[in-house]
């Protein structure tokens, strides 16, 4: 790092100008933290102090440390007090008119060496550099929040900040233990780009009564792994400033995808703007509060509707693929006898040989003994016929995913089932509906889509159809929590909701790629980092398949011929070189 820095300026002493201020308070700099009033600055000094609390009890501090730390902070309601920091860091209200005014000031009472950053999320840095006479030296610094505990900072250039100014601003991000990604200034850089745009999707979702919230949440929470549903994180982010966000991406992008969901506006102009309120999507115990409690959008319990589920105590498969054997090793370990069929009796003996390989290896690990494996697997008949299926209560399909092969095992299950079994499919993309109409019963027709691998993943999507009735409904819900499944429900529409928030995400980050704006490794780290996922978006795409994504993708833009679903040139590319990720080897990296 060639510039020193020994004093560094923060304006603006909300939720993240506080946690910048610690950030640099923590790593040794004398920090000047500014706010417009006393009563700000207050607020401010208690956010820094409660933090700080925090990270004692927490063991990350020790008492010593902390009273060093605030001892290198001074506060001011002046913001004349900054000019003699090296750096400057602007984290005030999202709004272009206020930093603009302060970035002028600012440039008129710092040195002409001094760096000025500002902390956006979302506005563009080149429009806030040019009310300076310094744009070469203006650079942004998104910290994400919050700021002492998240490690991504995204550092953002212009068009005409100095090379040096990147270099020495990158630098100090790591000298406070910091991971820094360099960035054009473009909407929402890189991160806010892509999760903005997936939440806002969500609340379109709500906002269609798609799925409840709680639904939406357990969905990508059971599905995706992520730490947090996307309703609950914006609460956590604030409505307001969300719809601040995606309003300043949709004025630079005109993508429809980043237009605020009517439903925000409406939500922040009752004053329910998240957890800060007390009120968003969810009810807090207090403002502040994480603490969600009941309130009359919160759904009553399965026993609670008046719907009484039907009798199921057994269970037909069809299918000898790795979701049917998981599928049928669920309900076999809870108890359910199994029909497994296939085409073939070697085709049949093969997947029960398929889930006692599971169950083995499962032995192996200490989770299951010898004598509950043997139980398990007697559980299990194999069969060819689907005569063999006429007895059983529910029945999964779990072939192909084509549907004129689907259509066909439903057909044949129609006319061997007896009355008041429950059809299913575990489709993850094609119409239930389409199922459905292969028989003359609809009614008894449901889609339950089981992730893979089906042992492990708890959740499972229950897809009702126009026509299934209200018992089946109760029936799959019931028997998905005897399995020890979450289910969450939704309509019967292309991706229903995981495919529907997941597959667009990560199609968005295929664009960033291809645009150069980013590299894969960049995004991936940037995602994981940022928003504390298991898996950024590529390596996710190669562990699916690209094929398989591209095959998604193509029934998401065909079912709702959103110009922003259209598959990415880049992945259609991939998939026609046959770089189709880990199972070939090559996808966007190459495997040994």
């Amino acid at each position: 790092m060639s510039r020193e820095f020994r004093q560094v300026g923060v304006v603006g002493l909300g939720i993240q100008g506080a946690g910048v201020a610690e950030v640099f308070a923590r790593a040794g700099f004398a920090v000047v933290g500014v706010e417009v009033d006393p009563e700000s600055l207050e607020h401010g000094r208690g956010l820094i102090e409660h933090s700080t609390e925090r990270a004692v009890a927490g063991g990350k501090l020790t008492e010593d440390e902390r009273t060093a730390l605030l001892g290198r902070i001074s506060y001011t309601t002046r913001l004349a007090d900054v000019s003699e920091c090296d750096i400057v860091i602007e984290a005030v209200t999202e709004q272009f008119e206020l930093k603009a005014t302060v970035f002028a000031e600012l440039d008129r009472i710092t040195r002409p060496e001094t760096i000025l950053a500002t902390n956006t999320s979302s506005l563009s840095v080149t429009e806030i550099g040019v009310h300076t006479g310094r744009p070469e030296r203006v650079v942004g610094t998104h910290f994400f929040n919050p700021a002492p505990v998240l490690k991504l900072v995204e550092v953002v250039r212009t068009v005409v900040t100095e090379p040096a100014v990147i270099t020495d601003v990158t630098a100090l991000i790591e000298q406070v233990g910091k991971t820094a990604l360099v960035i054009g200034d473009r909407a929402g850089f890189l991160s806010n780009s892509l999760l903005f745009s997936y939440l806002n999707h969500a609340v379109r979702m709500y906002e269609q009564k798609y799925a409840s919230r709680e639904d939406l949440d357990a969905a990508m929470r059971y599905g995706c792994g992520y730490p947090m549903g996307p309703l609950a994180l914006l609460d956590l982010i604030g409505l307001d400033i969300a719809s601040e966000i995606l309003d300043t991406m949709y004025k630079q992008s005109r993508d429809r995808l980043h237009a605020p969901a009517p439903l925000l506006k409406q939500m922040i102009t009752a004053g329910l703007l998240g957890r800060k309120s007390g009120r968003g999507f969810y009810t807090y115990q207090e403002p502040g509060s994480p603490v969600v409690v009941p309130d009359a959008k919160t759904p009553k319990r399965s026993t609670e509707d008046g719907v009484t589920p039907r009798d199921v105590a057994r269970v037909g498969v069809v299918g000898t693929g790795t979701m049917a054997t998981g599928i049928a090793e669920v309900f076999a370990k809870k108890g359910f006898d199994v029909v497994l069929r296939a085409r073939s009796e070697d085709k049949a003996n093969a997947a029960v040989a398929k889930v006692r390989k599971s169950l083995d290896r499962a032995v192996a690990k200490g989770r299951l003994s010898e004598e509950d494996r043997d139980k398990v697997l007697a559980k299990i008949v194999p069969a060819v016929e689907f005569e063999e299926l006429a007895d059983c209560d529910l029945v999964i399909e779990a072939v192909a995913e084509d549907l004129s092969v689907k259509r066909a095992v439903f057909g044949a299950l129609d006319e061997v089932c007896k009355p008041g079994t429950v059809l299913a499919t575990t489709t993850s993309s094609l119409p239930v509906i389409e199922c459905a109409a292969a028989t003359s019963r609809p009614a008894d027709v449901i889609g339950l889509h089981f992730f893979n691998p089906a042992q492990v993943m708890k959740l499972v999507e229950v897809v009702d159809t126009i026509a299934t009735s209200a018992d089946v409904v109760a029936t799959a819900h019931a028997i998905c929590e005897k399995v020890g499944k979450h289910p969450v429900h939704c309509g019967d529409r292309a991706g229903f909701i995981v495919n529907a928030l997941l597959f667009p995400y990560l199609n968005d980050a295929v664009k960033l790629v291809e645009a150069h704006y980013a590299s894969a490794e960049e995004v991936d780290n940037a995602m994981k980092t940022a928003c504390s996922l298991p898996m950024g978006p590529f390596e996710l795409l190669d562990v699916v398949g690209l094929d398989v994504s591209l095959a998604i993708e193509r029934t998401l833009y065909n079912e709702f011929r959103e110009p922003g679903f259209a598959p990415a040139p880049l992945l259609e590319h991939l998939v026609t070189a046959g770089r189709l990720g880990r199972k070939t080897g090559k996808g966007f990296r190459d495997y040994t």
